[in-house]
């Protein structure tokens, strides 16, 4: 069923938590065959993201927050540790 963008499915879930999503679902976050997912816990909503939807997620925030800020790369940060070690 689909409804103003959203697709809408009915699945089982085993007793022990186990539940299979449809291939069209799958397809949709680009998750081939079998892999992993990141899943969200939103008051009483399950939210399911691949790990790479996830990723860019995160590395979006990232951007947002230390936008403008000098000295907040990871190259940033080895540099500075280096220093504190005596290595450079």
């Amino acid at each position: 069923m689909s409804q103003a963008g959203k697709k809408i499915a009915h699945v089982s879930v085993t007793p022990s938590g186990s539940l299979t999503l449809p291939k069209e679902f799958l397809d949709a976050i680009g998750l081939e065959g079998s892999g992993h997912v990141v899943l969200e816990l939103v008051g009483k909503e399950i939210r399911l993201y691949s790990t790479d939807e996830a990723v860019a997620r995160v590395q979006a925030l990232s951007r947002r927050l230390l936008a403008g800020q000098p000295n907040v790369s990871v190259d940033d940060f080895l540099a500075h540790r280096k220093q504190d070690w005596g290595e450079e």
